[in-house]
């Protein structure tokens, strides 16, 4: 699983000119399901973004998570994010999760953010998807949950 993190003030979708999703302050969250890719890679990959002390403090200082300043989210799916571009100049992306499994980590992915933060929107899965944001610093973080899997005990 990958994920683009934005810090926005605000963020939206549409599909077909009509607004879909949106949030405001908060967090805007590209995300890509790999092949392989686990309920639990899932679990550990949210609860990682919903921590991450990113917003500022009293102070100027990135000392504050999405749920300590009470943010927002907007989850929007993006396959693309697994693009193979080491070969040619058209990227493959085989290392994409198949639609319906994507679809089902995606959903369930939106599902329990719902539990961290007080409102979470979307976009559609597989949609031809406008998005547009106000980024906050810029603050842009790219997460991947093969990272944050635990080291395998030898």
């Amino acid at each position: 699983m990958k994920a683009v993190i934005q810090r926005v003030t605000s963020a939206s979708v549409e599909v077909d000119g009509e607004l879909i999703g949106s949030c405001g302050h908060g967090l805007l969250v590209l995300l890509g399901v790999a092949v392989g890719d686990t309920e639990e890679d899932l679990e550990r990959m949210l609860q990682k973004m919903v921590k991450l002390r990113i917003f500022e403090d009293e102070n100027g200082k990135m000392n504050r998570s999405v749920q300590d300043i009470d943010g927002e989210m907007l989850v929007v799916s993006q396959f693309t994010l697994l693009a193979n571009y080491k070969h040619g100049n058209r990227p493959d992306y085989l290392g994409a999760a198949a639609p319906a499994e994507a679809n089902r980590l995606y959903e369930l992915f939106v599902e329990k953010a719902r539990a961290y933060v007080k409102h979470v929107g979307h976009g559609q899965f597989g949609a031809d998807m406008k998005v547009s944001l106000l980024n906050d610093g810029p603050v842009t973080i790219v997460m991947e949950s093969d990272v944050l899997k635990p080291a395998a005990k030898i």
